[in-house]
């Protein structure tokens, strides 16, 4: 099936003019002759030209050896037609097109000279001897018009195509160079964190033990007050190291954002569908940051390598378990081929995720018929987290 809605709306044009073109063709025939010895054939012959043209859209556009010997059979049996009744001559126009769309350039080129002698030929017969320019200029001229047209018009869809295709690069080459920047930015404000915070702390603590344990048989008041102001640093370094996990929980949690508010935001960040199932009810932060990875990562897989037209995720509350799906409609994958996915840590980053919460991911893909992904988190999570 045609992607472009023109290139659609064109081949409905080219169809519907065919039809119409050979109906016309078979009335004109009856009107003029009647009924008489090559009828039947030409009635038949009508009859399967139609329904071989009816087959072309099920073939599809590529060319294929099966849309090539389709191709010849309505052309020979067109050819046929023609030297029975040369009234059916014009219905060569659609099969101009329909040449020029299935085969390489040269061969359509070739296929559309052969047309066009045998329309020259049966407007010849339809003159019944009589000189007429135009009947030797026209054919050649309207072929020549509509293959120009045709090339030019494909031309152009070609380099539409290619503009399209560098933008989609250039766009994903910006995204790649500010994640990088994104990433080496915090690694920076990280380490600078760590530095003057739990690293000063570390060293501070290091040297108050080791203060503590030269006075320890000499001054135990001493010993005993470095261990005390020791244990205080370590107190403030763990308050420290909360403030870096809870930083470095998903920033749309941040502020006290809810896990569906967080994903509909993603959603729409990425074009994506979203819908609740069920009652909501209240999620531990682990949960809501793992749904949330979870829903990040799939839907960057989608953007990534889907070439989906659409994507929808649903966030479902059971009775004893919450499930997120993300589904889309692009080219899908074996998961026997690829038990890992396109991504090379992708997939086993999000089962992680969800082992770790006592949870399962599955993953539902075919070839050319999209991918569901779904992780379902029971509502009652495991104390501690599993070992993967």
């Amino acid at each position: 099936m045609e992607r472009d809605p023109d290139a659609r709306r064109l081949a409905w044009i080219m169809h519907t003019a065919f039809f119409l073109l050979l109906g016309a063709s078979l009335a004109r025939f009856l009107l003029r002759h009647g009924w008489e010895a090559r009828s039947p054939w030409i009635v038949v012959l009508t009859g399967a030209l139609a329904a071989l043209y009816l087959l072309g859209p099920v073939l599809g556009t590529r060319a294929t050896p099966r849309r090539i010997a389709w191709l010849g059979t309505v052309v020979a049996v067109w050819v046929v037609l023609v030297v029975l009744a040369p009234s059916f001559a014009w219905c060569a126009v659609p099969l101009f097109y329909t040449g020029l769309r299935t085969l390489p350039p040269r061969a359509a080129l070739g296929l559309v000279a052969l047309l066009t002698v045998f329309v020259v030929f049966a407007q010849v017969q339809l003159s019944h001897g009589g000189w007429d320019p135009n009947l030797i200029v026209a054919p050649p001229a309207v072929a020549a018009l509509a293959t120009g047209v045709f090339v030019h018009s494909d031309r152009q869809a070609g380099r539409q195509r290619d503009l399209i295709d560098d933008l989609i690069r250039t766009r994903r080459e910006l995204a790649a160079t500010e994640r990088r920047e994104g990433t080496l930015a915090e690694r920076q404000r990280l380490s600078m964190e760590i530095h003057d915070t739990l690293a000063q702390g570390l060293s501070s603590q290091q040297m108050l033990l080791q203060a503590a344990d030269r006075v320890w048989e000499a001054d135990p008041a001493t010993a005993r007050r470095h261990v005390r102001t020791a244990e205080a640093v370590a107190e403030r370094n763990l308050a420290e190291a909360r403030r870096f996990v809870h930083d470095l929980a998903p920033a749309d949690l941040a502020g006290g954002a809810g896990l569906e508010e967080a994903l509909r935001g993603l959603a729409a960040r990425e074009s994506a569908a979203f819908r609740v199932d069920g009652a909501p009810v209240p999620l531990p932060d682990r949960t809501q940051s793992a749904l949330l990875r979870i829903a990040q990562g799939a839907l960057a897989n989608i953007r990534e390598h889907a070439a989906a037209d659409s994507a929808a995720v649903t966030l479902t509350y059971l009775d004893d378990q919450v499930v997120l799906d993300v589904a889309d409609d692009g080219r899908g994958f074996d998961p026997v081929e690829k038990p890992g996915g396109v991504r090379g840590h992708g997939l086993p980053a999000m089962r992680v995720r969800a082992r770790q919460l006592g949870g399962t991911l599955t993953v539902e893909s075919t070839p050319g018929e999209g991918t569901v992904l779904s992780a379902a988190i029971p509502l009652s999570p495991l104390p501690f987290p599993q070992e993967s």
